[in-house]
């Protein structure tokens, strides 16, 4: 944390609030017939059939996505805090600070969604804000989290949407002084190497995957970041068990793709963001989905040539690039080709063991939204006694396979277990997927909390309800996924 140059940052922010008229909706403001059309292109580019069933809705659904999770522009924070300041007696003019009266009031807890600017990828947020009131004025709590919300739907890097907050409570309240922390999460694609490195103790962490860091803003008394008042606010914030950490060595590349670097006079790749992944094997050119994703910036109001958004159309187009169709065709046909190769032995159908593995975790990225989606997977089957049982890491690699796709989870669930059950031959699958949707959290839904669960049932699963509910049990007495 440490002191804004207020004054600066407030010219910044006026500059940017001038880039789409406020006045105007959404619809009259943002063209999103051009948000939709560069979403067929990158789908294009993903070699996926635009024309499909789970497709054709899919450009407009992301057109939405995107203008209402950049609706900070279109919003100024005044027109908010006014008519919400309210008199309070006992409030002199001076600090107000603890021991007099008007001390330090402090908002938990805040759920926030934002876009990070270096790649386009959604990030997580919860936002703890402060104030010391002054000057007989005190601001409705509510007006605290809608300001921080304005803030946070734009295109953000976490210090940024700190010092922003911080800036725009200070000028409209007029306090003696605003604190700012947020807690921020990244998504990071792991690779199959990364999931399957300590398979037998699997993470109760909701957030494992994500990349994490704390950033501090703090204007007026709480300039100085030994103060008593970043004492007093940090200590209000423990009492919720709230833990106070600074992540100075995050802070150059806290997104994943922010190390990389490219060309950009010739659109090529030189680098890979995912090891292993379809980029990995030398430069290559996607020129027509770049251009997209530049279109989509100028769309939103961005200006795509602003430092931090020169680099973001290439970060994006290989994020897209681990889910395209012929990536998926070529490792299920060298997949296949490995298991009918011999993993696994006979099977005989006159003695059968069950075998269960919990807690298997998957990335991928839906179709509808083009949002990602993650949690974990647990498989139980029935097979043969003669047969060998199945290494959880060959599960794994299953897992992973069919999560690097457009998907929806209905239709992951199911390929996991017809995939398992065709290769191994089995008497019975069960496969049950439990996970927190990206598009949960954004596009105005804003339900954190929430997560999904899905079943696929093969076999003599079907018609043995006891085991079903053996399997479920299991599951609950486990180490389960927790939404987040």
């Amino acid at each position: 944390m440490g002191a804004l140059d207020v004054e600066h940052l407030d010219a910044e922010l006026e500059t940017v609030s001038k880039i789409i008229p406020v006045e105007l909706g959404l619809e009259e403001t943002l063209e999103t017939g051009i948000i939709e059309e560069a979403v067929k292109v990158l789908l294009q580019g993903l070699e996926e059939d635009v024309t499909r069933e789970g497709l054709l809705k899919t450009p407009l659904r992301v057109a939405k996505a995107l203008v209402e999770g950049t609706t900070g522009y279109r919003q100024k924070v005044k027109d908010i805090v006014q008519g919400a300041l309210f008199p309070e007696a006992g409030l002199d003019n001076g600090t107000g600070l603890a021991g007099g009266a008007g001390g330090l009031v402090v908002v938990r807890d805040i759920d926030l969604f934002s876009y990070c600017e270096c790649c386009l990828l959604p990030f997580k947020v919860q936002c703890h804000v402060g104030y010391v009131p002054s000057g007989q004025r005190v601001v409705g709590l509510s007006k605290l989290s809608r300001v921080a919300d304005v803030f946070a739907k734009r295109l953000q890097d976490p210090q940024r949407l700190a010092n922003e907050i911080c800036v725009a409570l200070h000028d409209n309240i007029k306090p003696t002084g605003v604190s700012v922390m947020l807690v921020c999460w990244h998504i990071k694609y792991p690779t199959l190497e990364e999931t399957t490195r300590n398979p037998t103790h699997p993470t109760k962490d909701p957030m494992q995957g994500w990349v994490p860091i704390s950033v501090f803003s703090g204007s007026g008394v709480f300039k100085n970041e030994t103060s008593d008042a970043w004492d007093d606010y940090l200590a209000l914030l423990k009492f919720q068990g709230i833990k106070v950490e600074r992540n100075a060595t995050l802070e150059q590349f806290w997104c994943p793709s922010g190390s990389l670097e490219f060309p950009l006079s010739n659109g090529h790749f030189t680098n890979n963001l995912f090891n292993g992944g379809p980029l990995s094997k030398g430069p290559t050119s996607y020129p027509p989905m770049i251009n997209a994703v530049v279109s989509i910036l100028h769309s939103l109001g961005e200006d795509p040539s602003r430092k931090e958004l020169v680099n973001t159309p290439h970060r994006f187009v290989l994020w897209l690039m681990n889910f395209k169709r012929s990536n998926l065709e070529t490792k299920v046909n060298g997949f296949n080709l490995m298991a009918l190769g011999g993993i696994c032995g006979n099977v005989s159908y006159n003695q059968k063991k069950v075998q269960t593995e919990l807690n298997l975790p998957f990335w991928s990225q839906c179709e509808h939204h083009l949002l990602p989606f993650h949690g974990v997977v647990h498989i139980c089957f029935f097979h043969s006694g003669e047969t060998e049982t199945v290494d959880r890491s060959f599960l794994q690699s299953i897992v992973h396979l069919y999560g690097c796709q457009l998907q929806v989870q209905e239709r992951l669930t199911r390929q996991i277990a017809e995939t398992i059950s065709s290769i191994f031959h089995l008497l019975g699958v069960m496969v049950v997927v439990e996970a927190s949707h990206i598009c949960m959290i954004s596009r105005g839904i804003e339900k954190v909390g929430s997560s999904t669960a899905t079943i696929a049932v093969m076999g003599q699963f079907s018609a043995d309800p006891k085991a079903k509910a053996a399997f479920l049990e299991a599951i609950s007495s486990s180490t389960a996924f927790q939404g987040q």
